[in-house]
Order: C-alpha cells, then structure tokens, then sequence
C-alpha cells in the first residue's frame, strides 16, 4: 500500500499530475482543485489511495488524509467507481460533503457531473452511517426555484459546484429575483480580481 507520496510535479493532464519520485514519473490522480493549485516544477506532499482492479491500478492522490477518507468512503458506495469519487471531490470539497450527508441534502450531489439521481441517494444513504457528526456543521442555505436554475446554468457553463455556491453567497440579499439579474450578479463574482 502506498499512504502517500511526494515530490516534484513534472507534469499536469486534465485528470492527474506526474509527480517524479525518486527519478521516476509516477502518474497520480487528483480532484481538480489540487491540480489547479500545483503547476510544473513545484513541490507536493498528497496522501494516496491505490487502487487495483482487475484492468486497473491507479494512484490517487489528495491533500489532506479527510479528503482521501473521504474518497475511500465513496468507494465504498455501490456503483460508485474511482473516477466518480474523485468528481465528487472535484466538485465538492470534503466539508461540503460532510455538510450535504448531515443534512440529508441530496440535491448537492446530484448537481456532480456524473452523478444522477439514484446515485446521489445511494451516496447519501450509505454516508449517512459512517460520517461521524461533528460539531459546527452548517446547513448550506436552501435554495429558491431561481437560484437552483442559477445554480444549473453555472454549472452547465463548467464552473463546480463549489464555486457556483460561492457565486449565489455573493449576491446581495436585497438583490432581485429575476433570473436573468441573479445570474448576471453570479457572473460578476467570478470577474473579480
């Protein structure tokens, strides 16, 4: 078993990093915010799952040992493979599935790529038991009809659900509720310096 690896990035793909260890290139797969954050040439520290199947092995990769639970316990979840876990956690940081299993909110993982329906109660089901419930977990604000379609059109234009999130929190409260504005409002969040 592999529990972690690090070294330098030498080079990043829409799904991985290749971190070299020890002069080798090793192929590491990571949710997108972690391979947003290194570039080539920097340094990494990411605790690792290794996943063998039959016609796979593959290292995954994540930087903090929540992040990696967290994973393991998607995996556990039937139907649910390692490039479905790893969605999730690109989309939703380990806080927010936390949040989304305490407070029985389906909707957040159904919004993953990926992820239909049934999936995302089978998700939330079969965490519901093994997520322990901690202390300060706040419920994530219902949403209206027209941010939910605000949500759907932020996502459906690739921003995760992560940052669509953070986009409706910006809006005003006095704010309209015209869709069109909510969105235009959503928009100027991520034009921000």
């Amino acid at each position: 078993m592999i529990a972690n690896i690090s070294g330098r990035v030498l080079d990043a793909d829409d799904e991985s990093l290749v971190v070299e260890v020890g002069g080798a290139g090793v192929q590491v797969f990571v949710p997108a915010p972690t391979r947003n954050h290194f570039q080539a040439g920097s340094q990494i520290f990411l605790y690792t799952k290794l996943v063998v199947r039959e016609d796979l092995l593959a290292l995954y990769g994540f930087e903090s040992k929540d992040e990696r639970q967290i994973f393991n316990m998607l995996l556990s979840v039937n139907g649910v493979g390692p490039k479905l876990a790893l969605s999730v956690l690109s989309s939703l940081s380990a806080e927010a599935v936390r949040r989304a299993v305490f407070h029985e909110q389906v909707e957040v993982f159904n919004r993953v790529p990926g992820v239909g329906k049934k999936t995302a109660q089978k998700i939330l089901l079969h965490l519901q038991d093994r997520i322990p419930v901690e202390a300060g977990l706040e419920r994530v604000a219902m949403l209206t009809d027209v941010d939910n379609e605000v949500l759907a059109a932020l996502t459906s234009l690739g921003y995760s659900v992560v940052e669509a999130q953070a986009a409706l929190q910006s809006i005003p409260r006095e704010a309209s509720q015209e869709l069109e504005e909510r969105l235009r409002l959503a928009l100027r969040y991520f034009s921000k310096p």
